[in-house]
């Protein structure tokens, strides 16, 4: 007889497959999640009482929605489940968390994170303007509160998402003043080959850009983002930018959703002391991971966004993957296992070439970095301009992201660097003239996200909730 805690972090596609995929296997996971409801962000479900339906908020992905739905309140009797906790530190095998006001501590033996991913943002001169969202923020609102950022919203960046979330804003009844992408079209033309990989997904996304244009929504490609106008007072009011051949436009507008594709979310993985390996084609650093999902730690594993950005699809297979290898490393693997693994490693190969295929044809604009105006906000928690930066670079002679981070103060405040990290690196690296592998990543640290210092501050405020869920093997 053997006694395991197993920890799950995110209750998304990822984590639920995961979770399913050892349940049916006779144990009984602890899962945590940030959200009051489980189906992570891509099949977020719409608070009580809200009666929207399937088709309405998830359209052509309806059906994996309500599936996977359906799987988790299936499952939800067999797991340790705590919604609406927010994890802020892991040390050793202990996972700090508050819920509610309530500070928790989890200890675990295998630890899983399908911690998914944020939006990638590019900063452009004005965007700390009000009005001004993520995409992933901008679709949040509407599928969460049923409300549109504005009445006139300008989308720009570049990725899938661009089009999904403008398409889904003009189908909720709102008004898209333009949507605005940085990738040239004959990016995705000669991405064609793997794109069409998933042909059928690569047919939406073409019905979603007719859809966009028939509805006489002003589409630009190759466009360079300039400055978002307005005023502290009354917010966004326009969209600079410059066209493909050069000439320079302006759109009216009151709300701009700007992102470029995503990033995986990873500080719990380097709290953990994963290694990270630099991705050329992404420009970003992803874990170390082996073909079912170990990380380089032992007995720690990493499924779905924030392990790779592949979307919705791989994510649910990448789960059942680490729970497989979870399954292997407590010697459970069996020939139906095994027959099972190599169905989803063929599946995920397709769904990796697709992901492939997406980055070239939505290419994060590195060069676009290394353009911005000494005047524009990189950190926006920080207040933190390029040219402070690019004189932090220059004065103390560092091209090193995390001392570049203490001069400075990038990536210090609230976000803990996850909207400014990257393109701070890639101001750092050009202006040093390093390559930007070179120059490094932006190490993780304790808290990971915002914590009401209220949780430890009053000494006789009850101490943490220790929870050790203890799974019995036979």
């Amino acid at each position: 007889m053997a006694s395991s805690r197993i920890l799950i972090v995110g209750a998304g596609p990822a984590g639920v497959r995961c979770a399913e995929t050892l349940v049916r296997h006779g144990l009984r996971p602890t899962l945590i999640d940030e959200n009051r409801r489980d189906g992570g962000q891509i099949y977020r479900r719409q608070p009580d009482g809200f009666q929207r339906d399937y088709r309405t908020l998830y359209g052509s992905e309806a059906d994996k929605a309500k599936a996977l739905h359906d799987s988790f309140d299936r499952l939800r009797p067999q797991l340790d489940y705590y919604p609406d906790t927010s994890v802020w530190n892991l040390s050793g095998q202990r996972l700090y968390a508050h819920q509610h006001g309530r500070p928790l501590e989890f200890e675990f033996d295998h630890l899983l994170l399908c911690t998914g991913a944020t939006d990638r943002v590019m900063p452009v001169q004005g965007w700390q303007l009000a009005g001004t969202f993520s995409l992933g923020g901008a679709q949040i609102a509407l599928k969460h509160q049923a409300v549109a950022i504005g009445r006139e919203v300008v989308f720009m960046g570049s990725g899938p998402l661009l089009y999904l979330v403008a398409s889904q804003y003009l189908k909720a009844g709102a008004s898209v003043a333009a949507v605005l992408d940085t990738s040239a079209f004959s990016k995705r033309l000669s991405a064609l080959p793997k794109l069409l990989s998933r042909a059928p997904v690569t047919a939406r996304g073409s019905l979603l850009l007719a859809d966009l244009l028939r509805h006489g929504v002003s589409l630009h490609f190759g466009i360079r983002p300039l400055e978002v106008l307005g005023s502290a007072e009354h917010g966004v009011s326009a969209i600079r930018f410059a066209r493909a051949d050069g000439s320079i436009s302006e759109i009216c507008c009151d709300a701009l959703a700007l992102g470029y594709h995503l990033r995986p979310e990873t500080q719990l993985a380097d709290l953990a002391g994963c290694a990270f390996q630099f991705d050329e084609l992404s420009r970003q650093w992803l874990l170390q991971l082996d073909e079912l999902g170990r990380t380089s730690v032992p007995q720690v594993y990493a499924a779905g966004d924030g392990a790779r950005i592949r979307g919705a699809d791989a994510a649910e297979r990448a789960g059942e993957l680490a729970a497989i290898a979870l399954l292997q490393d407590l010697n459970r693997g069996t020939p139906e296992l095994a027959a099972r693994q190599q169905q989803l490693q063929r599946e995920l190969a397709v769904l990796s070439r697709f992901a492939e295929g997406l980055s070239e044809a939505f290419p994060w604009p590195a060069r676009h970095a290394a353009q911005l105006s000494d005047d524009t906000i990189i950190c926006r928690c920080e207040m933190i301009s390029a040219g402070e930066l690019r004189r932090t670079v220059q004065a103390k002679g560092t091209a090193e992201v995390n001392r570049a981070k203490a001069f400075s103060r990038v990536g210090m405040g609230r976000c803990q660097g996850r909207y400014c990290a990257h393109v701070g690196a890639e101001v750092i690296a050009a202006a040093s003239g390093e390559a930007l592998q070179k120059v490094g990543r932006q190490r993780g640290q304790a808290p990971v996200k915002p914590l009401p210092i209220s949780l430890y501050a009053i000494d006789d405020e009850p101490a943490a909730d220790t929870v050790c869920a203890t799974e019995e093997l036979s």
